[in-house]
């Protein structure tokens, strides 16, 4: 991909900004939806991300989707991660496509619409949230509605030159939601590969859902780091810009550049639009010799 996170970032220096994707569903929220490429832009940051900007419907007009897409592109933003269609969120929904009835179809009517408003704008990424466990539908059919409609998105995405991620939330704020850990999420991505043979199912890391999981992320880098999709992050308690909990970020931003990832780094935290959402990635990089880990 083009503007991917470089390898080997010197000790000292800070972070560069074209290495990130401001997540303009979690960032910039003070403005709306339009103005917010521009003001990722005038903070530095030439990619973005979002959530399916339009949760009430999975085919707003064309010319909602004109307007989205004129606003990246007069703000010489790059979408680089979009969701598919995932119900009410924010809100209680983390998905539709394992939901049966209205909701799956819903997903499906929104696979078209999605992946040709991402390949309209460059964007390779696409992420399929998987859904809650509903109280009155048995498990192993949502399971198995899940796989049909993560293959059809598999398709849909191959069709443009696009790859699907599946996320692992966490069950502390997602006690319905079934896939809570990175080996779940992998082996989901494989089971869709193996079903469409296209490849093109990826796994989505997001270092903040693994923390609150209780995951060991560094374990989990080293793991999967090479072979995950795309990449999210945000401190941990609180879901905040790094430094504001307990997660050293900057360690594990290079344990990704040592496990071999080289994709995007999405900035999925909460923080007031303004001064002071960004200062940590003007913060030198610490010594490799401050650096207990050598793996």
């Amino acid at each position: 991909m083009p503007h991917a996170m470089p390898h080997g970032t010197p000790h000292g220096t800070p972070f560069p900004r074209h290495r990130f994707a401001v997540n303009l569903s979690m960032l910039f929220t003070g403005l709306p939806l339009l103005e917010r490429p521009a003001a990722a832009a005038a903070a530095g940051f030439d990619a973005v991300e979002m959530w399916w900007p339009w949760p009430a419907t999975p085919t707003p007009p064309d010319h909602e989707l004109d307007a989205l897409r004129r606003a990246l592109d007069d703000a010489g933003t790059r979408l680089v991660g979009l969701n598919f269609y995932a119900g009410q969120l924010p809100g209680p929904d983390r998905g539709a496509l394992s939901v049966p009835g209205a909701e799956s179809a819903r997903f499906r009517a929104n696979l078209d619409v999605a992946t040709g408003f991402a390949a309209s704008l460059g964007c390779t990424a696409l992420n399929a949230l998987y859904g809650n466990r509903i109280a009155d539908a048995d498990p192993r059919a949502q399971d198995a509605l899940a796989l049909e409609n993560l293959v059809r998105a598999a398709e849909a995405a191959d069709r443009v030159g696009a790859q699907v991620l599946i996320e692992a939330l966490n069950p502390v704020e997602s006690p319905a939601y079934p896939v809570t850990g990175s080996a779940a999420a992998v082996a989901l991505a494989e089971r869709v590969n193996e079903a469409t043979g296209l490849g093109n199912a990826r796994f989505l890391m997001d270092l903040y859902h693994l923390a609150v999981a209780g995951e060991d992320v560094a374990a989990a880098i080293t793991a999967y780091g090479k072979a995950c999709g795309h990449v999210q992050l945000a401190d941990a308690p609180g879901r905040g810009a790094p430094g504001s909990g307990v997660l050293d970020v900057p360690d594990l931003l290079e344990r990704l550049e040592r496990a071999g990832y080289g994709g995007w780094v999405g900035l999925e935290y909460r923080a007031a639009s303004g001064a002071g959402a960004f200062d940590w990635l003007d913060q030198p990089r610490r010594p490799a010799h401050d650096d207990p880990s050598t793996t």
